[in-house]
């Protein structure tokens, strides 16, 4: 009896991931990266590291939202960073061979796949000094502008203005106008209990910004949330776009 390849099958040779980094190589770089690569399905709530333990893989996404948490004493997460097809999960694996997870990472908004890869396989590339260092290292850059901006942004600004900033970068990455959220994960992002969700994401409906019902988002008025959002959006979304360009 065959057993079937659960996993993606794996693009030609001309076609790339859709995640930015990979897309960035240069040909003979990729393709020397390719035969570690592994393409898998990204599903809900799929764990791609856990707090305290050793970094194996990386995951380059393809689509999607993955989200960065600090897990507290009592259980509670709250996240400090978001990864989409702009970046890698498990960027800490840069700075050392044997990584620690400094809190838990999985997928939230799932969309099409992640492209895996062994730690042993990244830190070979990325000890060569190429094109792949360089653009994971202005990566890292940028992730860490993120969670800084974020620390600020968590004790400085309002729900009201922090909610439209993440449904603004979820909007970014998933490159539609619907996806799928729900009041525990926007909770989560938030630091907020769903009491707190229900409300402001009520203030944004009433606003003609958003629909949020069952779960499901749509983005009806982009410049609205845009407007509504608190300056760490624009910040970051530049930092990004300035250091991967």
């Amino acid at each position: 009896m065959m057993v079937k390849n659960l996993a993606s099958p794996r693009p030609p040779p001309t076609e790339r991931p859709k995640n930015r980094l990979l897309r960035a190589l240069p040909e003979a770089d990729f393709q020397r990266l390719l035969p570690d690569l592994k393409t898998i399905p990204s599903t809900a709530k799929q764990v791609f590291h856990r707090h305290g333990e050793p970094v194996k893989f990386v995951y380059f996404p393809n689509g999607g939202v993955a989200s960065v948490t600090a897990v507290m004493a009592d259980g509670t997460m709250v996240e400090t960073a978001t990864v989409g097809n702009e970046g890698v999960v498990g960027i800490e694996a840069f700075f050392a061979n044997d990584a620690i997870a400094p809190g838990e990472t999985l997928m939230q908004v799932p969309d099409t796949s992640v492209e895996q890869l062994s730690v042993a396989a990244f830190r070979r590339e990325t000890a060569l000094n190429g094109a792949f260092a360089n653009v994971v290292g202005r990566y890292a850059q940028a992730a860490m502008s993120q969670m800084m901006q974020s620390a600020a942004c968590n004790a400085r600004h309002h729900i009201e203005e922090r909610c439209p900033r993440w449904l603004l970068m979820t909007h970014d990455r998933v490159g539609a106008d619907t996806f799928h959220l729900s009041h525990e994960y926007l909770g989560v992002m938030l630091g907020v209990r769903r009491q707190s969700v229900t409300v402001v994401a009520g203030t944004l409906q009433s606003a003609g910004l958003i629909t949020y019902k069952h779960g499901l988002v749509t983005v009806l008025n982009r410049k609205g949330l845009e407007a509504a959002a608190c300056e760490c959006y624009a910040l970051v979304r530049r930092k990004f776009d300035d250091l991967l360009s």
